[in-house]
Parts: structure tokens; C-alpha cells; sequence
């Protein structure tokens, strides 16, 4: 560290990395696609807008470079099937856009030099996800909570001519007969369709097929399972001609990408100790695309992501270039491929790359609003748990202006993702460059149940939600204790979802942390497995294990069933309108905490679900954590107003 620098506590340090400005460069980037146009091909990709209440537009690069919003704002593409939605919008074979409209659901239809008119109708309780234009025809998933109790689910067509606008009989049922169905992928000749199935209890990177059916007047009336089944996930089909079918499969640990014909079956193109695949939380998630020549363009993961190019022959090219976290690989033409992702320094951002030449240009977004010096670089950290390896990254204190007491050790916050089955890659967030120019270190965990790593990675969770991911954030940050990085009696933990429960359980069971941010957080397991929406249902018969047998473990595990652990301040971040964690969970761990007369916070957001989207609450939130670690650790952070804790 630079002695000539001013010496300051670590927390107080100046920064240019305001909540305003992480909010503004926190967008979320939702689908891209090469678009034929008139003039020329165009490039159209979805992007939140945190300033406008967080909603999703979709815009456009022309064929001149020029840029411009395509669906206007108070239009707002978000699907909300499985409550995460995702494949909220595609482009027609013309020029039009077709995107669910998140207020009512609908789908809706925007035609060039027109204004949106809808698809589907009103007041069905229909809700409409995972949407893709193939063989001049819109395909959907459907879930329709039109009747009582669990809600029924199939993949559609849906007319483009509006007929089904007043008739949702017109909307045709293509296939159903599974709990759940996702990626539609049409043959160029419109004959057969390939699709993923799984059933409940399992979630779609426990066990899925992959099904092929024939088209019969647009329907499907028989079909066979190529592959798939317990513990096998595949993914994403896509077809190279009529004859052959590409897709992901893991039956050996990782994800890799697969083929099938009916003359040789399903076979591995390449096998690759990394994973191209991920966990299916949001319909259309797309890992590769594939060029003119038969070339895949994969995500490649192992701990940070990379691109590369698999030929048909199998072999494998890194194409290098920016995205090292969060990737996807979403539509491909010619020889070129568009992929989403974060870089390392946190930009999120739309990328061209050419397969060929490896050369990559800037679509949109990957700009950061701050110098580079201000953002920290990702330290790879791996340290031996009792179960094996755990993965993290550390982020330390970085700040070209300030520098600390030679007697003083930084505090850090250990940031524990959601899912559990969810995966952090290495890129330095927003959030985390806030704390970092700020004097706060982070180490974002990748604990046991993480993906990213394999199946058996992924698996070290089964049967063990609450044990587990516990000991694996308390080792991660006793490796950081350990190497001398940390100021042990600072050490805060912060998560959301299951990275709230993670952060409770942790806080119960453990003496490692001195402060707790729950963000929408699980407190009682047997309350979730009541409350939850149908998509995680049962997931945590794989998680703890089937209710009623297992549910003296629901009570052993449940933070909230060991208020007494409860001893160090916490903060509670709540989304009114959250039903995948309803407010009422937050509510009762408050309740336990006032009772013990532990300092805490507790923030209801109106407006927000689960995970928080309008600008304003983001920039609310992040100072609200800031000003609590401050009250907690004992520093005063500038600009922030100060918190009080009941």
C-alpha cells in the first residue's frame, strides 16, 4: 500500500462509486438476436431500465450503427411463468417484436410503423414465457393458473394474426403431459419439434429429458425420449439441419454439448472438463449457438466463464475477449455469434464475436461509469472444507486515494449467492467495487451446491441445505482470517434467498460472523415448502429431504428454530410483493430478534418481488447495507446517512 497516501479507516474511505451510480450500471441484459431488416441486419437485445421502475425494454442497433429503443416505455417485457420468467421476447421472421407484457401477462405483438396489439386474452390467468419464432410460427410456454391448485403447464402456439386476442381456444396446445416443459426447438423443415420435460420433485438440473416428436397438423401426438432421466439434465436442443440435433448433456459431471440422429443416437461432441450448461432458472437460457459451418459458439465454465468454439470435428478454440462471468451465447449468424455477460471488472454488457478471427466488438452496455483503478481484481481463493474443496473469490480494499493504519486490518462482507444451485464467476459486481473503493473487502462464495463445478460439486448440497453451505462460507472466511487479509471480529455476511438462509443458518450455528444482511431471506423451511410458488415446490425434497418423513430436519435446520443463535446485528431487506419468499418469513425472523433484543433493521419495499429492480430501491438498499456495517463496525461512512438499529 502506498505510504505517501492519506491514512484512514478502513469503511471511511471517499469514493466515486455512489448507490446512484451502481444502480445506473447495474442493467440486466435479457436475450439478443440477429434480426433481417430492410436496411440491413439489425441487432436487437433486451435491457432493464432501473431508472424507469426497473421494467425491461428492447432495443436495437441498426444496420448504420445507430441505436434506439424498439418497445416503448410503460411496455415492460417480463414473464413471470415459474415466478422468474425469462424468453420474455423474440422477433418475428419480418420485423415484428413479440414480448409478454409483465402488468397483465398477455403476450403482445409490435409490427413495424405500428402500436402493440395483443396475441392473447385478458383476465385468463394465463401467464406466457420462453417464447421463440421458428417455421413462421410463435411458440410459448403456457402455465395457466386458471384453475384451483397447482398450476398446469404446455408448450403452445400462438396465432400472430390476433385471432386468439378474444378466443384463447385459438391458442393451440402443442404438448403437454409433464410438470414442466421448456426450450422449444423446431425443425427448419417444421416437422419435428425437440423439447426438455422433467416432473416434480426434481428441478431441471436434477433430471430432465430431452423429447422428440413429430409434428401431425401442429401438434404432437407421439413422442420418444432420446436421453435424459435421473441424474441426467440436458438442455437446450437446437437443430444444424432436419437430420441432426445438437444439445447439452452431463453424464459424465459436466455439461457438455451433445448430437443426435437417428442413425448413430446421441453422442458428445467434445468432452470438456468444464461445464457449457447451467442451472435452468429462467426459460430460455441459451449456453451456444451455432455458426453457417456447424460451429458452436459455448460458454465454457469453471469457476470464471470463457467463449469458445467447438468445430464439428470437436476441436476447440478459445476465442478469448471480455466475458469472464454471468455468459450466455444467445443467437448466432453466419460466423459470428452475440454473447451476454460481465466482465472482471463487473460491465455488463452485448458482444459481437466472429468465430473465425476471434475479434470481438461492443454491442451495448461494458462501459464502467468509474475509473478502472477504482474497481478491484478478483483474487481466486480455494480452500479445503470437510467435504472438499470450496471456491471463492476475494475482492480487497482498493482505493487510489486512501490508503489504512499499518495497525489495522480491513473488515469484509462474504457474500453468499442465491439459488443454492447458483454461481458467482470472478466479476467484481457493482456493489462489490461499492464496499471495495470504500475500505471493505468481499469474498463472493461459491459454496458446496454451487454450479459451475460439475455435478458432484452441485450434488455436495443434496440432503445437506443448512450444513454445507454453512461450514463453506465459515471456511472460506477462516482462510481469509487465516492469510491475515481480514480483521476477524469484522466479518459480515450478506445474502439473499437462499443466500439469506445461508446468512441466518450461519449466524445461528456459527461464531465466525459479527453481522448479518438477509435479503429476502428463508427463515422456516417447513413455511416455505407451504408458501413457495409450484417451480420450487419440492425442491427441497432434494435439498433437506420429502416431507412429512424428513421434517424433524426441516425443524433442525431452521434458523428460525435456534433463536438463541441469533446474537450478533442484522439487517433485513424485504420485496412486498415477493412470493417465491413471502414478507411473512422476514416478519418472524424480526419478531425473534426483537424478542432477544438484538440490534436489527427491517426495510419492506413496495413495489419490489423477489429480487429488487427499481433504481431507487437499489440505491436504498446498498446505502442502508453500507450505513448498518458502519453502525456495527464502528466507522462512519461518508454520505450516508447514519442508521439506527431497534
Amino acid at each position: 500500500m502506498d505510504s505517501s497516501l492519506p491514512r484512514l479507516p478502513y469503511g471511511t474511505w471517499p469514493s466515486p462509486i455512489s448507490a446512484t451510480s451502481v444502480a445506473a450500471a447495474s442493467p440486466r441484459f435479457e436475450g439478443a438476436a440477429f434480426v433481417a431488416a430492410p436496411d440491413g441486419e439489425e441487432i436487437w437485445w433486451g435491457q432493464s431500465a432501473p431508472a424507469e421502475g426497473g421494467r425491461t425494454t428492447v432495443r436495437r442497433r441498426l444496420a448504420d450503427g445507430t441505436v434506439e429503443e424498439l418497445l416503448p416505455a410503460p411496455w415492460n417485457a417480463r414473464s413471470r411463468v415459474h415466478e422468474y420468467g425469462g424468453g420474455a421476447w423474440a422477433a418475428t421472421d419480418d420485423g415484428g417484436l413479440c414480448f409478454v407484457e409483465k402488468t397483465d401477462q398477455r403476450i403482445w405483438i409490435l409490427d413495424p410503423g405500428s402500436e402493440p396489439r395483443a396475441l392473447t386474452p385478458v383476465g385468463t390467468r394465463m401467464r406466457f414465457g420462453g417464447l421463440r419464432f421458428a417455421a413462421g410460427e410463435l411458440w410459448a410456454i403456457r402455465e395457466d393458473h386458471t384453475r384451483p391448485g397447482v398450476p398446469a403447464r404446455d408448450m403452445v402456439r400462438v396465432p400472430r394474426d390476433g385471432s386468439a386476442a378474444n378466443d384463447a381456444d385459438q391458442i393451440v396446445s402443442v404438448v403437454a403431459g409433464s410438470d414442466f416443459v421448456a426450450h422449444p426447438a423446431v425443425s427448419p423443415d417444421g416437422s419435428q419439434l425437440a423439447w426438455i420435460a422433467w416432473n416434480h420433485p426434481a428441478m431441471p438440473w436434477d433430471s430432465t429429458e430431452l423429447r422428440l416428436g413429430s409434428l401431425v397438423d401442429g401438434r404432437i401426438q407421439t413422442w420418444q425420449a432420446i436421453t435424459g432421466g435421473p441424474d441426467r439434465a440436458p438442455l437446450q436442443p437446437e437443430w444444424a439441419d432436419n437430420d441432426r440435433l445438437f444439445f447439452l448433456d452431463d453424464p459424465e459431471d459436466r455439461w457438455n454439448l451433445h448430437t443426435w440422429s437417428a442413425s448413430h443416437g446421441p453422442r458428445c461432441v467434445a468432452a470438456v472438463p468444464e461445464d457449457t450448461g447451467g442451472p435452468l432458472w429462467s426459460l430460455g437460457g441459451r449456453w451456444y449457438s451455432l455458426t453457417t459451418d456447424g460451429t458452436a459458439v459455448c460458454v465454457s465454465t469453471h469457476g470464471t466463464d470463457r467463449i469458445i468454439a467447438i468445430a464439428p470435428d470437436g476441436e476447440i478454440r478459445d476465442l478469448g475477449g471480455p466475458v469472464s462471468s454471468g455468459a450466455s451465447v444467445e443467437d448466432a449468424a453466419g460466423e459470428r455469434a452475440l454473447v451476454i455477460g460481465s466482465r472482471s471488472d463487473g460491465a455488463a454488457g452485448v458482444w459481437l464475436v466472429d468465430a473465425a478471427t476471434a475479434q470481438w466488438e461492443t454491442v451495448a452496455g461494458g462501459e464502467k461509469t468509474w475509473p478502472a483503478e477504482w474497481t478491484p481484481h478478483p483474487i481466486e481463493l480455494t480452500t479445503e472444507g470437510p467435504r472438499g474443496e470450496v471456491h471463492a473469490f476475494a475482492f480487497p480494499p482498493t482505493n487510489p486515494t486512501a490508503s489504512a493504519p499499518e495497525d489495522e486490518l480491513p473488515p469484509y462482507v462474504v457474500l453468499v449467492h442465491g439459488g443454492p444451485t447458483g454461481h458467482v464467476g470472478g466479476a467484481a459486481s457493482p456493489k462489490i467495487a461499492y464496499f471495495a473503493s470504500r475500505g471493505i473487502g468481499v469474498l463472493d462464495v461459491n459454496y458446496g451446491g454451487s454450479s459451475g463445478y460439475g455435478r458432484a460439486y452441485r450434488e455436495r448440497l443434496r440432503g445437506q441445505w443448512g450444513v454445507v453451505d454453512v461450514e463453506d462460507v465459515r471456511d472460506a472466511a477462516l482462510a481469509l482470517v487465516d492469510a491475515g487479509l481480514a480483521d476477524p471480529a469484522r466479518i459480515a455476511i450478506d445474502g439473499g434467498s437462499a443466500g439469506g438462509w445461508t446468512v441466518l443458518a450461519a449466524i445461528a450455528r456459527t461464531d465466525m460472523f459479527a453481522a448479518g444482511v438477509s435479503r429476502y431471506g428463508v427463515g422456516d423451511a417447513r413455511a416455505l415448502a407451504a408458501d413457495t410458488h409450484d417451480f420450487e415446490a419440492r425442491y427441497l425434497d432434494g435439498l433437506i429431504g420429502p416431507l412429512p418423513e424428513a421434517e424433524h430436519l426441516y425443524l433442525e435446520r431452521s434458523p428460525l428454530s435456534h433463536p438463541e443463535g441469533f446474537d450478533v446485528p442484522m439487517l433485513l431487506l424485504q420485496g412486498a410483493e415477493d412470493e417465491v419468499v413471502p414478507p411473512a418469513q422476514a416478519e418472524a425472523i424480526r419478531e425473534a430478534l426483537a424478542a432477544r433484543g438484538i440490534p436489527h433493521a427491517y426495510v419492506l419495499y413496495e413495489g419490489e418481488a423477489h429480487g429488487f429492480r427499481r433504481a431507487e430501491t437499489v440505491i436504498h438498499a446498498l446505502e442502508t447495507e453500507l450505513a448498518f456495517l458502519g453502525a456495527v463496525f464502528g466507522f462512519t461512512p461518508p454520505g450516508v446517512a447514519p442508521l439506527t438499529l431497534s
